[in-house]
């Protein structure tokens, strides 16, 4: 069996970049260390064929021909960026793993995600999206509010000096995050209580949730919002100094636990994600259980010292990293044949292998 793994390696750290604080041009894309993981934890099934996401990914995945693409490439360019390795996938008819393009570009569009789940039924905060920084003037929603540039993931332009209490912060904050980022901007309004992210995996009735995880956010520097951003993901936590900010199992009353689920699972249905998903949501002030964003292509650091919360929660519910990539590419495969990809492994294992246009 031939594997392409589509990915997007994360350049060398350069001297001369941006403090992190505000350096986050790829914070979606994968260290080498993340790509190497994926790449053994597939090789159980044969030949693993790398194919690097960039202008050269169309002719080599031609050249390359796969059984099946194991998809974790978050692109660069735009706001379909996640849906273009899926849609080149279709175009030259070679299958692959998770949601196809039109669910990608909706969950990456946090406007046009909510836009869906609220017309289905499934709580998200209350929101509108701006433009141009003369828009905030017909924002009615009441304060504090929450901001983040429309189409990023990451955590990408998602800082804790985000939450505005008064107009006069919300049309600073617009206008530097529709400069620094050159897309609409996401306001929502903020929601005061515990924030937790679902893992889950499988397809339409089968798809089930891996332990709900929690977020402690009395581990954050004292002084901070409760805020899951970009300096609480890529800044202050680090392997040297880890953030004790996950509970797995979230310890939580269990009517609210079940609630958590079977919002997530409502989510995941509406935007006809496939094969495994995150969704991050959020508490509101009545109790209930709100969506915040959906993430179709779900950070999968291997270490467990990093604080990657897919990982985590397979470790939760006794999946180690390997047998968590393989459960994902096992249930595509499913979805795709209708047979389970155990028939399909050699007798011997292959070698991960690496094609070049």
């Amino acid at each position: 069996m031939r594997i392409g793994l589509a990915y997007n390696l994360k350049p060398e750290p350069n001297a001369a970049d941006e403090p992190p604080t505000t350096s986050d041009a790829f914070a979606e894309w994968d260290e080498p260390a993340t790509i190497d993981a994926v790449a053994q934890a597939l090789g159980r099934f044969g030949t693993v064929i790398r194919l690097e996401a960039n202008d050269s990914f169309p002719h080599a995945l031609a050249l390359a021909r796969p059984d099946i693409v194991f998809n974790m490439a978050e692109g660069l360019h735009g706001q379909n960026r996640e849906a273009l390795v899926p849609a080149i996938c279709e175009y030259l008819h070679v299958p692959y793993t998770g949601s196809d393009p039109l669910s990608l570009g909706l969950a990456l569009h946090k406007g046009r995600a909510k836009e869906l789940l609220a017309y289905r039924g499934v709580p998200t905060p209350p929101f509108v999206w701006v433009e141009a920084p003369a828009d905030v003037a017909q924002v009615t929603l009441p304060y504090p509010v929450f901001v983040k540039p429309v189409a990023e993931g990451s955590s990408k332009g998602v800082f804790t000096s985000n939450i505005c209490a008064n107009r006069e912060q919300l049309e600073e904050r617009v206008d530097w995050l529709l400069a620094r980022y050159a897309e609409p901007v996401l306001v929502e309004t903020y929601l005061p209580g515990s924030e937790f992210t679902v893992a889950i995996l499988g397809n339409g009735a089968e798809a089930y949730c891996l332990p709900v995880v929690g977020l402690d956010f009395s581990t954050l520097p004292e002084g901070v919002p409760p805020v899951y951003g970009y300096e609480a993901k890529w800044v202050w936590d680090t392997p040297e100094r880890p953030l004790a900010i996950f509970q797995c199992p979230a310890r939580v009353p269990a009517p609210l636990y079940r609630e958590i689920e079977r919002t997530a699972l409502d989510a995941y249905q509406a935007l006809g994600c496939r094969d495994w998903c995150r969704v991050d949501i959020r508490i509101d002030r009545f109790g209930v259980p709100n969506v915040l964003e959906l993430n179709p292509l779900p950070g999968i650091i291997p270490d467990p010292a990093m604080n990657s919360c897919f990982p985590k929660a397979a470790r939760a519910a006794g999946l180690s990293y390997d047998a968590l990539i393989q459960e994902v590419i096992a249930i595509a495969w499913k979805r795709l044949t209708g047979h389970d990809l155990t028939s399909a492994i050699p007798t011997r294992r292959a070698q991960p292998a690496t094609v070049s246009a």
